[in-house]
């Protein structure tokens, strides 16, 4: 595997046309059944968030930190410890907070606010340092991953596939950034009993999203 560093250079390099040539090889079509918003019995919801995606979302909506993002739970030992990154806020049913449904279809009430992993699912790049939503890839076309979707195989216009081929260019360069930050930014911490610290590349942070004392 290449360092986080080369596989940065690499996201930057992507030709976004090319990425689009992918997509529409591929094909997409949101169905707004819901299903990537929604919690299900082998998998908790478990989107990232980078952290100033929360700020942008904050400030936009009025929300407070805990209700945009979540700590990431994997590491963490009974709800307590360390964490790495955020997770989009869940319900108590474990769906993503945003989402609403009328009429039998799904929607976003942050739609235009979304983070990047939303705004590009069911897609990801095949990047070592990059994340896979919802599991494992079913279908794959040059650097382009697709992930378990019922939109997939359908028909999407050249315009779509680009603007969707944009963003997951910059997904990637993103998520590599964050990564790169994480590992630079990372120093240990003991939290206290039945506490959670989560270290995103801004350094450590408490649940609320303010900076951990040292």
């Amino acid at each position: 595997m290449q360092s986080l560093e080369a596989e940065l250079e690499t996201a930057r390099s992507l030709a976004v046309s090319e990425l689009a040539d992918a997509i529409e090889s591929i094909g997409f079509e949101c169905t707004r059944c819901g299903a990537c918003c929604k919690a299900d019995d082998e998998d908790p919801h478990t989107a990232t968030i980078f952290p100033d995606e929360i700020r942008d979302i904050q400030q936009t909506h009025e929300y407070d930190w805990r209700d945009v993002a979540r700590p990431m739970p994997y590491g963490l030992d009974d709800g307590a410890g360390e964490t790495f990154e955020w997770a989009i806020q869940t319900t108590g049913c474990g769906d993503c907070s945003f989402y609403v449904e009328a009429d039998g279809e799904g929607a976003c009430s942050i739609h235009d606010d979304r983070p990047l992993i939303c705004q590009t699912y069911p897609f990801s790049v095949a990047l070592g340092g990059t994340s896979q939503p919802m599991g494992e890839a079913v279908d794959q076309a040059g650097m382009v991953r697709a992930h378990e979707c019922e939109g997939l195989g359908r028909d999407i216009s050249r315009d779509e596939a680009e603007a969707l081929a944009a963003a997951l260019k910059e997904r990637a360069i993103r998520e590599l950034e964050e990564a790169i930050g994480v590992r630079d930014n990372y120093t240990g911490t003991t939290p206290d009993d039945g506490d959670i610290v989560v270290h995103d590349s801004e350094g450590a942070k408490q649940v609320d999203g303010t900076p951990v004392d040292r």
